[in-house]
């Protein structure tokens, strides 16, 4: 039996929004007060070209980003054995009451339309949300794991 290769395909902005637009596993990597990484499984989107996380103003992914809203985020495939990009960049925490269009676009972008789009605005309300929202500044390539070339034939 064949080994698979594992494979680094670089692409430009338009290929990677293609890629992540339809993934919605990814691990948030903020940066703690002492620079230690924090770690955070999210459910993401991707909405105007930014990745968009749904989540509550007491996280400490929240209280971490307001400080030093520097970020980087493994978008991973569903299938664990597909592709990943790592995305890096600025994020911007939205509150309410600003948050709440911003959180349509996060729904739209994972789920598309709502049953009740006034019935989740004021659930998002009341459940006291807001928004992550991370611009990409760089990215790593698309990636899949493997053995080496050289190592893929035993």
């Amino acid at each position: 039996m064949s080994r698979s290769i594992a494979t680094t395909d670089h692409v430009d902005r338009d290929e990677l929004r293609s890629f992540v637009a339809p993934r919605h596993h990814v691990v948030l990597v903020t940066r703690r007060r002492d620079g230690r990484p924090q770690l955070s499984p999210v459910a993401a989107g991707l909405d105007d070209g930014r990745l968009v996380i749904a989540t509550y103003p007491a996280r400490a992914k929240v209280h971490n980003l307001r400080r030093d809203p520097r970020a980087s985020a493994l978008v991973l495939s569903d299938d664990w054995n597909d592709a990943w990009v790592q995305l890096d960049g600025t994020a911007e925490v939205i509150d309410l009451p600003e948050a709440v269009e911003p959180l349509v676009g996060y729904f739209r972008s994972i789920a598309g339309e709502h049953d009740d789009w006034d019935e989740y605005r004021r659930a998002m309300i009341e459940q006291g949300k807001c928004l992550i929202r991370l611009t990409i500044e760089d990215w790593g390539p698309i990636a899949t794991g493997g053995f080496p070339p050289d190592l893929a034939t035993p």
